[in-house]
């Protein structure tokens, strides 16, 4: 097949393109900012008159974007996305109607509740890993070049969400009723995993009187409500910023701690701070050398996997997750990765398997070869292919 490949700064692009060429597939890459609008005619004219010159099979992108959408309406291409963001609001355009639409989400109950509204153009398709590059990954003087520890006890990779530009920052002048009320459903939604339910309790109210500190409106093209935005940028960003930072002060205190993150600058009782991870080269032996591998998912996640949970299985590393309902359809707990449904449970497991060396390695070993086998990024574009 002949396909263009709208290339941005996107995770899973060297990994997607290694696939499309063992399964022998032409590939145009075609340079993309991510940042487009909705609209943009010049784009729009070039990415046609591309189309036309070359007569690709299909259009893939990373992630769903309405300008390339209403290219393939016009031109009569396939335009095949997977959307790897959560929360992700450019799915909620009308344009993902069209035809020529196959967008693909990770999480379960949300590519449902698309499906309860009539939408046929949205797909699930958990996210992958790609073994056979991961495997080949073995010099690990380069974690002692970049003075880390050559094994640690708990990793965790992944952002803290303290960086100054947050939304829940910028509600200075909320009335202290709506303040009470936000951190009171804030509070309620940490104790509970497997269900997200702040988007449900936002009443007018509350909403009319964050709009006055951080004015947000809909799109003009979209169907998203008042209600998703708040409670999926705002609200739910914030859970996971603060539950992050709990968990971790929490098994820092237990326990030796390592965590990389954006923020440098972070401090956290027991943890050491190492910045960001390389996402290619160092987050890889990173996932090898942990005995244990935390994934702590953004609550805007409703039930899926997220890909940091590949990448840790995929290298072979032990997962430690908070539970996402997908990871039971496709893995085994306590056969392929571990989960947790609390702060206690979490610590407790910690302990557990730290001190269980032979049961933590089957685990890794079970949930590496699990992905290699049905969880690739051949596996995923045989699938999402299939449906063209």
């Amino acid at each position: 097949m002949k396909i263009i490949f709208l290339e941005w700064n996107s995770f899973g692009n060297a990994d997607i393109l290694e696939a499309f060429s063992d399964l022998g597939h032409e590939v145009i890459r075609y340079p993309f900012s991510n940042k487009i609008d909705r609209t943009d005619a010049a784009f729009e004219n070039a990415l046609e008159s591309r189309i036309r010159q070359c007569q690709p099979d299909y259009i893939f992108s990373f992630n769903y974007f309405p300008a390339v959408a209403l290219v393939c309406k016009k031109t009569d291409i396939p335009y095949i996305s997977w959307v790897y963001d959560s929360p992700y609001v450019q799915i909620f355009s009308y344009t993902i109607i069209f035809p020529c639409n196959h967008i693909f989400v990770f999480d379960k109950e949300l590519c449902m509740e698309f499906w309860k509204a009539g939408v046929t153009t949205i797909h699930y398709l958990p996210m992958a890993a790609n073994p056979k590059r991961l495997d080949t990954l073995t010099d690990f003087s380069v974690l002692a070049q970049a003075g880390l520890m050559p094994e640690t006890d708990v990793a965790f990779i992944g952002s803290m969400y303290t960086e100054s530009h947050q939304f829940y920052d910028r509600l200075t002048g909320i009335s202290p009723y709506t303040r009470g009320y936000l951190e009171g459903i804030m509070a309620a939604q940490k104790h509970v995993y497997g269900y997200n339910f702040i988007e449900e309790v936002l009443p007018h109210k509350i909403i009319e009187d964050m709009k006055r500190s951080l004015p947000m409106e809909p799109n003009a093209d979209g169907v998203e409500t008042i209600q998703y935005l708040f409670a999926q940028y705002v609200i739910n960003r914030r859970i996971t910023g603060t539950e992050r930072q709990e968990l971790l002060t929490a098994v820092g205190q237990k326990h030796s701690l390592d965590i990389y993150t954006p923020d440098s600058r972070l401090k956290l009782p027991g943890a050491v701070n190492h910045g960001t991870a390389d996402y290619y080269r160092m987050a890889p032996l990173i996932f090898k050398k942990a005995k244990i591998n935390l994934n702590i998912s953004l609550r805007s996640i409703k039930s899926g996997i997220p890909l940091r949970a590949f990448d840790i299985m995929g290298a072979g590393g032990f997962l430690l997750s908070n539970f996402q309902a997908d990871f039971l359809d496709d893995f085994i707990p306590g056969e392929d990765f571990e989960y947790f449904e609390s702060q206690q449970d979490l610590l407790d497991k910690i302990d557990y398997y730290l001190s269980h060396k032979e049961e933590r390695t089957a685990i890794a070993k079970n949930g590496h070869d699990k992905v290699a086998s049905a969880h690739t990024y051949i596996h995923r574009i045989k699938e999402m292919e299939s449906v063209l």
